[in-house]
């Protein structure tokens, strides 16, 4: 369900493209192109939301553990994260419809091995491909609508693309639940094929091949330095706050992770702006603010809405269906009242949303400890939910807006896509810090639960206070820099 928020979040990466480049909005194609990248980032929405919806399923079929179970969840995400940059950079050098293409096929292949997987570990690696092919067709599918568009086509096509990608993202868990029910968890992934195939023939009739005007030469070592780094921490995490403890081996994951990352950081730093992250960025105190603010608050609800709908089901005894649709009014509530907050924060300014909405969320999660225990949905449920879902109404319409005034136009696209990234960061190690809660059962179940609400909460206040301290107090909105 997190999905619903990304989709926000990179709705910044499109609006970024520099106009000079927008240069076939006066083509018929536009609005085809338009669908296409609507269908090729649908396939990392509804995916991404589904299997959330599963995991219970998908346990049970294959004799998981907790552990097994986050690495479900976390081998799609990983990659994502850590290669999100590489996957732009390298559309800006080949061509982006042909990066496009690549990550929707190599998607949909992933797809059907993750449905055929007999075991969890190849279900992990199908799902660690998922997590490749995804890496390269959203930024790429991002770039080519930006490029396709201008003025205010360019502003309309994108909203089209984040109101389809939010609706993708809310009807995934319905759907995928009641496919759990009335035929099995592998048909989840069959979801994605007929989208895959539609996307890949509208890429080959109607996406123009654009590359960007100028790039950099490709940060390589970065990138591998990145997603090795991830691949430690995230390893050691997960071992570490699982059933077994915390042992050696995740000791040293976790070592070799901080220094891999401290070397990724080092990398950076001597490649300057030609750096898939370059650190400029970080001298900018509201970027700075706002990085906090998005690792930390899509932390918390990336780990906590993992966790809700594993809960209902097994806690509660709900069916995947009805756990699906039990976190329907978030994406609602988001959708319905985004405009607005965003009219509002062009008026007041984005400090003061950015800092309530997560102390709001907070609420909502402190809220969310009820679930699971008795009462009725009514009671327990959409109350947490419902509470986020205004909180997180608050942040993120002027998150976008906020992360490309923080920086110059030269940095606005390499920000977008980080921004982007440390969303999926956040859920990336929440999940694995929470492994032990996908392992328990019964009353430890929901006591390891709610003390997973509590640090989601924590985490929250903590994402609101790094933007009233690191955001400039305006009477207006920032203006970018240049």
């Amino acid at each position: 369900m997190t999905q619903t928020l990304h989709t926000v979040c990179d709705k910044s990466i499109a609006q970024a493209v520099p106009q000079h480049a927008a240069d076939a909005a006066v083509t018929p194609k536009a609005n085809w192109v338009l669908a296409t990248c609507i269908f090729a980032s649908s396939l990392a929405f509804i995916d991404g939301s589904v299997v959330n919806v599963g995991l219970p399923a998908i346990g049970q079929s294959l004799s998981a553990s907790g552990a097994g179970l986050s690495w479900v969840v976390n081998g799609y995400t990983l990659p994502l994260c850590a290669l999100l940059l590489i996957g732009g950079a390298l559309g800006d050098v080949y061509g982006r419809r042909r990066l496009l293409m690549l990550g929707v096929a190599l998607f949909s292949l992933a797809s059907v091995l993750c449905a055929a997987a007999p075991t969890l570990s190849w279900l992990v690696a199908g799902r660690v491909l998922q997590g490749l092919g995804a890496a390269m067709l959203m930024p790429n599918s991002l770039a080519i609508l930006g490029a396709s568009f201008s003025g205010e086509a360019r502003g309309r096509a994108v909203g089209i693309w984040a109101a389809a990608g939010a609706a993708a993202g809310a009807v995934g868990p319905l759907l995928g639940g009641w496919l759990i029910d009335s035929v099995g968890w592998r048909a989840i992934f069959f979801i994605n094929l007929p989208i895959g195939v539609a996307a890949l023939a509208m890429a080959a009739r109607y996406v123009p091949d654009t590359r960007a005007d100028s790039h950099p030469g490709l940060d390589l070592r970065g990138a591998l330095l990145a997603a090795c780094g991830l691949t430690a921490m995230t390893w050691g995490l997960t071992v570490a706050s699982s059933s077994s403890g915390f042992q050696t081996l995740a000791a040293a994951a976790l070592g070799a992770g901080v220094a891999l990352l401290a070397l990724f950081v080092w990398a950076e730093k001597q490649r300057g702006d030609d750096a898939m992250m370059p650190l400029a960025l970080f001298s900018s105190a509201p970027f700075i603010g706002l990085s906090l603010l998005t690792l930390l608050l899509y932390g918390a609800l990336g780990g906590l809405l993992v966790l809700v709908p594993y809960v209902l089901i097994q806690a509660s005894g709900y069916s995947a269906t009805q756990a699906g649709a039990a976190l329907l009014p978030l994406p609602l509530v988001i959708a319905l009242t985004s405009s607005w907050m965003g009219q509002l924060a062009e008026r007041s300014g984005p400090r003061l949303l950015l800092s309530v909405g997560p102390l709001i969320v907070a609420a909502g999660c402190v809220l969310a400890t009820r679930i699971g225990g008795p009462g009725s949905y009514w009671l327990t449920t959409l109350p947490a939910i419902a509470l986020i879902a205004i909180g997180m109404a608050f942040a993120v319409a002027p998150l976008t807006t906020a992360v490309l005034a923080s920086v110059s136009t030269q940095h606005a696209g390499v920000a977008s896509g980080l921004n982007s990234a440390l969303a999926r960061l956040g859920g990336l190690i929440a999940i694995a810090a929470m492994t032990a809660v996908l392992a328990a059962q019964g009353a430890e179940l929901l006591a390891l639960y709610r003390a997973a609400a509590w640090f989601a909460a924590g985490a929250a206040v903590a994402a609101g206070m790094s933007a009233w301290l690191l955001l400039k107090a305006a009477a207006g909105p920032v203006k970018p820099a240049n």
